[in-house]
């Protein structure tokens, strides 16, 4: 695991003697988006750094190797010119990180709005086999992509607050701000290095304005704290490269104990789902499953363990690491090996 992450983890169980007025589970870990409604006139600013590294390959809930796909996977392209009948191209290695910056701001105590803007990098490395059939391999290489991806807006409402027991609401959109047409020079099956569209899930952002909602329950009596979180991605009509998103679905629960005036512990698990694209990007075309519209879905669970520390008034720094539990995929798709995420927040 990336060393700067451990050492992050160390640097805050390191400043627990730090001064505060609050308490540092008084927010959710910081992979929980929108936990928590502000005071009227409060704001807060954020920022987040994820990283997440998926390798090998699954094909529904077990894994397959490079060679077994280029010898067992039909091309869904093929018959097209140029095309061969079985995968030539298989994903190996996927790092993705990802800066986002964040403002909340409370208009009155019932409502809190929120906006996150999103920087993105990722990158894929991929073996190629020769064209036709049989596991001899061609050669190697990593496509690139990078830049903003898609802006979220949301509006927080208050249900509940008997200080014990929240509960709140959220809707939102989406705004279509990540583009859809990266490309880079790929190794194809017949060994010439061609710039190429890049599949779906090397692009940054939907195209599509998205509904965002959510139902979000916190809870605590000290040293304890809980939460559990539903949200929603709904795609809204289709982009201009004319498919859709599958929507993306995803339940979420948490509890965290303070360790002391200034430092909590938690654990998080999640379930998530997300569909396949429904149409296809004309321009994306290739051997490789990431190409294949009918090869996105996914149901996954996951493990988080994180920490939060309160270091000045107002100042919260936060770290979580998490790894899945299980993965059942429309395979072949990448699997998740790990995910972090540090974050930094300011209230005002």
């Amino acid at each position: 695991m990336n060393s700067a992450l451990c050492t992050s983890l160390f640097v805050l169980s390191a400043v627990s003697f730090a001064h505060a007025d609050t308490v540092p589970d008084s927010h959710a870990p910081i992979g929980v988006m929108g936990d928590h409604i502000h005071k009227q006139g409060e704001v807060m600013f954020s920022y987040r750094y994820e990283v997440m590294s998926m390798q090998d390959n699954l094909d529904g809930d077990r894994e397959i190797s490079a060679r077994e796909i280029v010898s067992t996977i039909p091309n869904r392209f093929a018959g097209m010119p140029g095309m061969p009948s079985m995968l030539r191209v298989v994903p190996t290695h996927m790092d993705m990180d990802m800066h986002m910056l964040g403002l909340m701001y409370a208009p009155n105590n019932r409502v809190t709005l929120m906006g996150m803007a999103s920087q993105m990098n990722k990158r894929m490395r991929h073996t190629t086999y020769q064209g036709g059939m049989g596991t001899t391999r061609l050669g190697r290489f990593e496509a690139i992509s990078k830049g903003w991806s898609d802006t979220k807006i949301r509006a927080l409402i208050r249900l509940n607050d008997d200080h014990r027991h929240r509960w709140h609401a959220t809707f939102g959109l989406s705004l279509p701000t990540g583009s859809l047409q990266e490309t880079d020079v790929v190794l194809v099956p017949n060994g010439a290095h061609t710039r190429l569209r890049l599949p779906y899930p090397m692009q940054l952002g939907s195209g599509t304005y998205d509904l965002l909602t959510g139902l979000t329950y916190s809870g605590g009596f000290a040293p304890w704290g809980w939460g559990a979180q539903w949200q929603s991605t709904n795609r809204l009509g289709r982009n201009d490269e004319d498919y859709t998103l599958g929507n993306s679905h995803l339940v979420q629960g948490w509890v965290s104990r303070r360790v002391n005036r200034v430092q909590s512990l938690s654990l998080r698990l999640i379930a998530r789902r997300a569909g396949n694209v429904d149409g296809r990007d004309l321009r994306i075309m290739a051997p490789v499953q990431t190409a294949d519209p009918g090869r996105q879905r996914y149901r996954r669970t996951e493990w988080w363990l994180g920490t939060n520390v309160v270091l000045a008034k107002g100042h919260r720094l936060a770290l979580e690491i998490g790894r899945s539990l299980t993965q059942t995929v429309d395979g072949p798709q990448m699997d998740l090996d790990w995910q972090a995420m540090f974050g930094w927040q300011w209230s005002l």
